[in-house]
């Protein structure tokens, strides 16, 4: 990487470029479409305020930080977990696929969604943090145009780079124009700027790693399954699992290192990310043996 996107602010030349790459990847008719920025999470307060305050539903069970930041910043939130709860709101938030069950709403109920919300005036905002491991044509980012409608794309998941914090909103020029405002002049680093260039432009890449993400998703179902433990969905970036014991497992393989999530609201689940290498892979198999080897 050259030394001088490290010694220098980054060139406003160098976010377009990002930002017609972005569009290019994700589907948006343009750069005018696209408002870049230090990872998603940064843009949800603005994006979030584009919709008139008022009432906000999120179908979940899902990421809790849109719940918390839609309430932040005014709107009157609660979690549905129906698609249906979407419709009599101003602000609709869906995840899709979603986290942590992998569950997908389909396009076609989405831009009917999004039809709605502008007729009313109100927004419907679609986070596509996993859509790069979603099924073909799930993506709204061709569609953002319309109006009315905010895709979120992160790239640190699908890309294995989170720490590099770069991510992007989809939008209508004047609504991608109003987030870039809020987010200022240098809203990304260098290097991200420069890392995020080169993976993006680079499809061949990234359709190996969906074929590699695959393969990897099923050896995980298979040994979570052997462990006596049912798949409840995920993407293939993750694994949902179901299990009674999931408490006295997930402290388990915390004291082998291992780290996974587990879910107040629903006690029986656990999420398991993907191992790396094969080490990993060994530990994590080694670990679960040990878990049912006790329990015997």
């Amino acid at each position: 990487m050259p030394h001088g996107v490290f010694a220098r602010l980054p060139e406003p030349a160098a976010l377009e470029r990002l930002a017609a790459t972005a569009a290019r990847a994700y589907g948006a008719s343009g750069p005018d479409l696209v408002a870049a920025a230090p990872g998603t999470q940064i843009l949800l307060p603005s994006v979030f305020a584009l919709a008139p305050a008022g009432r906000a539903a999120v179908l979940g069970p899902t990421y809790a930080e849109h719940a918390r930041v839609a309430r932040l910043v005014g709107h009157r939130t609660t979690e549905v977990t129906e698609f249906d709860g979407l419709w009599d709101v101003d602000l609709a938030v869906v995840v899709n696929p979603n986290n942590p069950d992998g569950r997908i709403t389909s396009k076609e109920a989405l831009l009917a969604l999004a039809d709605e919300k502008r007729r009313r005036g109100g927004m419907l905002v679609v986070d596509e943090a996993f859509a790069d491991v979603g099924p073909a044509g799930l993506s709204l980012g061709p569609e953002v145009g319309r109006g009315h409608i905010v895709v979120l794309r992160s790239f640190g998941k699908f890309y294995g780079l989170a720490g590099l914090r770069l991510g992007f909103a989809l939008a209508a020029p004047e609504l991608a124009a109003r987030l870039r405002a809020v987010l200022g002049p240098w809203p990304v680093a260098g290097p991200a700027i420069a890392v995020g260039q080169v993976a993006l432009s680079d499809a061949a890449w990234a359709e190996a790693m969906r074929d590699t993400l695959a393969r990897d998703a099923a050896r995980l179902d298979r040994m979570l399954a052997g462990a006596k433990m049912e798949i409840a969905g995920g993407t293939s970036l993750f694994r949902l699992a179901r299990t009674p014991a999931a408490d006295a497992l997930f402290d388990h393989l915390g004291h082998a290192g291992i780290l996974v999530r587990r879910f107040a609201e629903a006690p029986t689940w656990l999420r398991f990310g993907l191992p790396g290498i094969e080490e990993d892979w060994q530990r994590l198999a080694t670990a679960l043996a040990d878990f049912a080897g006790s329990a015997v």
